[in-house]
């Protein structure tokens, strides 16, 4: 089991003008780190938990673009996605260029999207969930033809039509950029995992609850005829150990996930100065997490 990091808060001591930098140094203390993963939020208004939308949030693509640039190893994403931020066309074409920028290290993760606050605050249209659902599945499909080097349009759906899914340049990624669904909804969201993904992230509520949900993903597969072992699990950390930078509670909590098939424990703390953080408590937690049995 690996280690990434996802940040998730912009509020530094130095204000807007220290974020530059702020982030070049996380992103060299990642990889400094042995850190496999680095995301970031994709949201227009900060969420509540965080402060709430008064509190600061940049644009996920223009960060994970600087982060490319400031990195040479790590994976890099957006956890996750929502499906209505972007025009399906224009978001592969966002997911290409980071992938083709960063050498090849771009992961798309999206989802059905949930706050409905930004929506409505920025005017962007909020539908209801099934219809967000079904967004979801035709952006994936349009994704996956848009790097389709064989297949290049037109898509029909019933939301979204395209006359030509072109993307020159093609991605670096072969066959193309790692595709993540995040969420751990039963019926629909690990049914299109299981169908469309190569890559899945669900909230760590505890292992017997992820033991659950991944044993809805095999059925899910079986169903499908895909092979279970073949997408990437990764779940998100979000215990106080993290925040509070206690290793050891850290230890324990991950503990119980080691048998479970899981690729990277993604740790979201919530500081707005993560370099710093990343060399206290990140750098540890790596070698920490590959020790577990």
């Amino acid at each position: 089991m690996r280690v990434g990091v996802h940040i998730n808060r912009f509020g530094h001591s130095g204000g807007a003008p220290a974020l530059g930098a702020e982030l070049a140094a996380a992103g060299a203390a990642a990889e400094a780190a042995g850190v496999s993963w680095l995301s970031v939020m994709d949201h227009y208004f900060q969420m509540e938990f965080n402060g709430g939308a008064e509190e600061p949030m940049l644009e996920a693509y223009t960060t994970l673009g600087y982060l490319a640039g400031h990195t040479s190893t790590v994976r890099l994403g957006a956890l996750v996605t929502g499906v209505t931020y972007r025009h399906p066309g224009l978001l592969a074409k966002i997911a290409t260029t980071l992938d083709v920028l960063s050498g090849g290290r771009a992961t798309l993760g999206i989802g059905a999207a949930w706050y409905d606050r930004e929506h409505h605050g920025l005017g962007v249209p909020y539908p209801p969930v099934a219809e967000r659902f079904e967004r979801l599945e035709e952006t994936v499909r349009i994704c996956l033809q848009m790097w389709d080097p064989e297949n290049d349009g037109p898509f029909e759906g019933a939301h979204y039509r395209l006359a030509e899914t072109l993307c020159v340049p093609a991605p670096v990624s072969s066959p193309h950029p790692e595709l993540m669904i995040g969420g751990g909804g039963e019926k629909k969201t690990l049914r299109l995992v299981a169908q469309y993904a190569d890559a899945c992230n669900v909230i760590a509520s505890s292992p017997e609850e992820i033991r659950h949900k991944f044993g809805v993903l095999r059925g899910h597969c079986d169903a499908v005829g895909r092979d279970y072992d073949g997408i990437r699990k990764t779940i998100l950390y979000t215990g106080e150990a993290a925040t509070t930078e206690d290793l050891d509670a850290f230890t324990r909590d991950v503990t119980g996930y080691t048998e479970l098939g899981i690729d990277t424990v993604i740790l979201a703390p919530r500081v707005g100065e993560p370099a710093s953080w990343i060399d206290r408590f990140a750098a540890p937690a790596v070698q920490r997490v590959a020790g577990l049995a």
